[in-house]
């Protein structure tokens, strides 16, 4: 594995490191207890899923408690996922969930005798290119989706493989973007949000195309989404934070060199208030803490103590 996830997981990796045991034991030690008896994790509801389980093994591996005795079962359960008809997303998922294993733990899930299940999933993600040279959510979307095109420039990057037309991406990206210097999800989309405009900089950044001096507007755009909460909201009309986007906002802003204008002590405190006995909620009217959102406040938190590197 490397370029774009590597690069984002070691940093969070660093920043955990300056972490108390107690945070760092608590949450993985709730995190180890979501694993089910088929090696996966699951949400709230439901059975084990990739989406879910991505996000479980992306935590550990932050807070260094990706070990064999969790690795080993998770690689069984992808491995027997590969032979399913999974969903696109579920598909990305074990994609990455497979990359952090083999990095993190040495677990093979893709192997290199794989080419056809490559091949099948290049021939996939092809199947989703849209006339406006983007990735819609499914085979019969006719509108790029940003979030989508984010995803499926990172699965060419893990498996190797050059996004085909990229110009064609760059002309999408472009055409996304707003006036406000944000970036929007889908084409009729009335305004901009955090997290398209976090997966718009990701993907200009796994292609090599990210230039921060052009995105001041952007930068702004940002900024301007950290409320009296702390945290950021999805969107102007959303009038309280999330931890998501408050997580992928503040990986957008370190990406383009802007970390250190984030009000942190706000931040943290915020994320930090997102907290249970183990595990983390999504905002502050929810209840019930799940493993994407635990990856969200692990990874905002960890992410803050790197902002004087």
């Amino acid at each position: 594995m490397s370029g774009y996830l590597q690069e984002l997981t070691l940093r969070l990796a660093v920043g955990a490191s300056r972490l108390d045991a107690d945070f760092r034991n608590r949450h993985a030690a709730w995190l180890k207890r979501c694993q089910q008896d088929d090696g996966g994790f699951a949400g709230r509801e439901g059975e084990s899923d990739p989406y879910y389980t991505s996000f479980a093994l992306r935590a550990l591996w932050v807070l260094g408690e990706l070990d064999s005795e969790i690795a080993e079962p998770a690689g069984v359960f992808l491995r027997r996922r590969m032979r399913q008809r999974d969903s696109i997303v579920d598909l990305m998922s074990l994609i990455f969930a497979a990359a952090i294993l083999e990095m993190a733990a040495g677990v093979v899930v893709i192997s290199d005798e794989d080419d056809q299940w490559r091949a099948n999933v290049a021939e996939l993600l092809g199947t989703l290119r849209t006339a406006d040279g983007g990735f819609a959510k499914t085979p019969e979307g006719r509108a790029g989706s940003t979030y989508q095109t984010f995803l499926s420039t990172l699965c060419y990057e893990l498996m190797e493989t050059p996004v085909p037309r990229e110009d064609d991406v760059l002309r999408f990206l472009s055409g996304q973007q707003q006036s406000d210097g944000g970036y929007r999800e889908i084409r009729v989309a009335k305004r901009a949000g955090v997290n398209p405009t976090a997966a718009a900089i990701g993907t200009l950044k796994t292609l090599g195309k990210l230039d921060p001096a052009k995105e001041a507007d952007t930068i702004e755009f940002l900024l301007e989404m950290q409320g009296e909460e702390g945290g950021l909201a999805a969107n102007t009309r959303i009038p309280f934070a999330d931890l998501l986007s408050s997580c992928t906002g503040l990986i957008t802003l370190v990406d383009l060199g802007a970390g250190n204008r984030v009000n942190a002590g706000r931040l943290q405190a915020y994320a930090e208030s997102m907290q249970r006995e183990g595990g983390f909620v999504g905002f502050a009217l929810d209840q019930t803490p799940d493993v994407e959102y635990t990856f969200y406040g692990i990874a905002t938190i960890s992410l803050l103590q790197t902002l004087d590197l």
